[in-house]
């Protein structure tokens, strides 16, 4: 068997695997807190790439940034009963505002609160408030908001990424005159999240509507992409909520028409957050660690002087110094190449292996004889690590963004395969419960099939631990009958496992 970096392999524990791809790259690790996690350097620095690309897309469509406090008053969140009913099991309270100290030296709480304060699991209800306030005229419409924040959500089972206690997300929040304004502006920011997510993350999903016993609490719509995972489970990327008038009806935001009236405002909430690190490492990672694609690599290219002695030294870190500054003036994906040179007091081979387990892109290995050559040495990160090719320094360096490029595409190519050939069309509920067997532990993928958009079909997906992804927003002209319930229904929906 061929050895890896990482075990347990994909094959054999993929739970522990990700787990292990984590610690090998150097991502994240868990904090002193039950569920919540320190996102080390390398890790934040994948977060800041996504982050940069989207707030750019955002700015771009008339989207500011503000931000909101991290504390809501309860009584903001009893307003929006639906809402508050769907966080209510995950709040973390704040009850009082010091710590004293007992005779004995133990802190405990002191100087109780009028009104508890809830950690945001979401800030619909205070941005919501301050909405009313800044909305008084269709002259102040739309109001497009985002803000980059931290969220607590108290959750039982947590796993690094995937789900945490307290995490890093944006979201954005938005109030229109009227609904249709409101309804394009959560399918433009779908669309923004898919462009960011396969562009850019090199990963494909599907682009639906959430059936009505997954919306977002309170919501009229939410829609969703939803992305397969190399163990075949679905992971959900990102939300864009259309929240009709339920939140401004709550909150009071309401505005003068054009003819004189009043009328409640149409407001949208949506958002990402950094669960796109665990689907980014569950989609391209391999049994060597990580696989970043290039567009989000923190840096593209990584320089690794290999030399045995002082002499060779200084000669090899100027020749590096002059590649790097070459590949630095060389643009890809609208922005110069990221590159950079490993000076450390450490063996080549290990340097190397470091940093394919952090899926570096490119790495390049520097010696006297490549200098005399005037050749490149270097490894692709999606090719095997002993494949390693060699090219003139003049080729290579006219060539790069090229390399990124393909290796950009190849990684959406092959996701885009695998998940194309994990979605299966089940007609009938047989097919369904066989295929979904409740004593299977490997994920068989997605199953497509006619169902109605209604909550009796819960009762058939709960017991085999299925979940409805979303309602696709691509679907044929054909129609057919509810494998669940036997009624006529023009679209399918996808069923699978997920995180």
């Amino acid at each position: 068997m061929e050895k890896t970096a990482i075990v347990p392999t994909r094959e054999s524990n993929y739970p522990e695997w990700y787990q292990q791809v984590i610690v090998a790259a150097d991502l994240a690790e868990n904090s002193p807190v039950r569920g919540c996690m320190v996102i080390k350097p390398w890790g934040y620095a994948i977060w800041e790439q996504i982050q940069q690309q989207l707030d750019c897309k955002l700015k771009q469509t008339d989207h500011v940034n503000a931000y909101f406090p991290l504390l809501i008053p309860l009584s903001l969140l009893e307003k929006e009963a639906a809402h508050v009913d769907g966080f209510a099991k995950e709040c973390a309270v704040v009850t009082h505002h010091r710590l004293v100290a007992t005779a004995e030296g133990n802190l405990i709480p002191d100087g109780k609160l009028e009104e508890p304060l809830v950690i945001r699991p979401t800030s619909e209800t205070i941005i919501g408030e301050m909405f009313a306030k800044w909305i008084k005229s269709y002259r102040d419409l739309p109001l497009k908001i985002n803000q980059w924040a931290n969220i607590m959500r108290w959750e039982m089972r947590t796993r690094i990424f995937l789900r945490t206690s307290e995490f890093l997300w944006q979201e954005g929040h938005t109030a229109h005159a009227n609904k249709q304004e409101a309804i394009d502006e959560t399918l433009q920011i779908l669309d923004i999240y898919t462009n960011l997510v396969e562009d850019y993350l090199a990963m494909p999903v599907i682009k639906g509507e959430k059936p009505c016993f997954e919306r977002f609490p309170g919501a009229v719509n939410t829609y969703c992409i939803e992305a397969m995972m190399q163990d075949k489970k679905a992971l959900q990327a990102g939300t864009s909520h259309f929240l009709g008038q339920n939140f401004s009806q709550a909150a009071k935001i309401q505005f003068a028409t054009k003819d004189g009236g009043l009328d409640y405002a149409w407001t949208t909430s949506w958002g990402v957050t950094t669960r796109l690190i665990g689907s980014l490492i569950m989609v391209h990672s391999d049994d060597n660690g990580l696989v970043l694609p290039p567009k989000i690599a923190p840096q593209q290219v990584v320089i690794i002087p290999i030399y045995r002695n002082e002499a060779e030294q200084q000669q090899v870190l100027d020749y590096c110094a002059k590649l790097n500054e070459r590949i630095m003036n060389i643009t890809f994906a609208n922005a110069q190449v990221r590159s950079y040179i490993d000076k450390r007091d450490l063996r080549g081979g290990d340097k190397a292996w470091q940093w394919i387990k952090k899926g570096v892109p490119i790495r390049i290995e520097i010696g006297v004889r490549d200098i005399a050559n005037g050749a490149v040495y270097f490894g692709r990160r999606d090719l095997p690590p002993q494949q390693k090719q060699s090219l003139p320094t003049d080729d290579f360096v006219s060539q790069l963004a090229a390399i990124l490029d393909s290796m950009q595409a190849n990684l959406l190519t092959k996701a885009k395969a695998f998940m194309q050939a994990n979605i299966f069309n089940l007609e009938n509920l047989e097919q369904f419960n066989q295929f979904f067997n409740e004593d299977q532990l490997i994920s068989k993928g997605f199953a497509s099939c006619y169902a109605i958009d209604d909550p009796q079909i819960e009762k058939f997906i709960k017991p085999l631990k299925v979940t409805a992804r979303c309602i696709p927003l691509e679907q044929d002209a054909s129609s057919g009958i509810c494998i669940f319930t036997g009624k006529a229904t023009a679209k399918k929906m996808i069923f699978a496992k997920a995180y």
